[in-house]
């Protein structure tokens, strides 16, 4: 017994065999057609069409693989054209931020007064008792313990500790901070210290003080620490208690933490550790 494929293939040689000899009969015959002749066309007419249907289905499904195939390496050429082109959009994106942190880096240093020195953040500290980063500045570039670290957005903290490559900066959300400021539409003094969860309170503040929620608090300048007029914070809450003499106010950082890439070190003489800066 042969297979349907084999069947198929044979009947199909025939065919062709059969339309070749037809062919040939009609080429070398000149005169008119005989009997017989006729009798083999008429019969022989249905498997003629039949071969060349077979022939052109052939022919087209070779030629549609073939369509496949170049459509298919188009499309994988094409698929490589836009993964590149993304990637060079996200390149672009990435460097017009990049380039706008350090357009604003450098109009804020513009305005220091203080000799400053650029870092990046390089790692931030796990635990989550300490609000602590990184920074890829260290003794050999001049930091020292207990210099400030702000950013354009405001104060970042200070310098608790420093390698020969690298610090550590103690942030002012930390519950260890603290930084002496005052509001800047009344003058109205307190500390900011560190309060948690990406908040700080704003101590000291008396209950008799004008202090408005979206207050602007800045940098008061004493204690030799940070520069005068730098941006803490603005109010976010006001609670005045009917006991005490202060009211308790809860300042949200202008600083986003999270986000925060580059700073600058702030060289001054005094220090918040009460330590002098050591000379090269």
């Amino acid at each position: 017994m042969f297979s349907k494929k084999t069947l198929i293939i044979i009947t199909t040689i025939t065919l062709v065999l059969i339309n070749i000899v037809i062919i040939s009969i009609g080429a070398r015959s000149q005169s008119e057609f005989g009997f017989f002749q006729r009798v083999a066309i008429e019969i022989l007419a249905p498997c003629q069409r039949s071969v060349t249907s077979v022939f052109q289905y052939i022919y087209g499904t070779w030629s549609r693989y073939f369509d496949l195939i170049l459509v298919e390496e188009k499309n994988r050429q094409l698929r490589a054209a836009i993964r590149s082109l993304k990637d060079e959009v996200n390149s672009l994106k990435e460097s017009k931020i990049a380039n706008r942190r350090l357009r604003a880096l450098l109009d804020f240093k513009s305005v220091v007064s203080d000799e400053t020195i650029p870092a990046e953040v390089i790692g931030k500290e796990p635990s989550k008792w300490f609000k602590t980063f990184i920074i890829n500045k260290g003794t050999a570039d001049g930091i020292r313990r207990g210099m400030p670290v702000v950013a354009p957005d405001g104060i970042v903290g200070q310098v608790i500790n420093a390698s020969y490559h690298y610090s550590k900066v103690l942030l002012i959300i930390d519950q260890n901070s603290a930084v002496d400021a005052l509001v800047q539409r009344t003058r109205s003094r307190g500390i900011v210290e560190g309060g948690g969860k990406g908040a700080c309170r704003f101590e000291y503040v008396l209950r008799k003080t004008d202090v408005r929620e979206g207050d602007v608090v800045i940098s008061s300048g004493l204690g030799g620490v940070f520069p005068k007029g730098l941006r803490v914070g603005y109010v976010s809450d006001i609670v005045k208690s009917h006991a005490g003499i202060f009211q308790a106010v809860i300042l949200q950082p202008y600083v986003d933490f999270a986000k925060l890439e580059e700073v600058f070190v702030v060289f001054r003489k005094q220090t918040f550790f009460g330590d002098e800066e050591e000379s090269g």
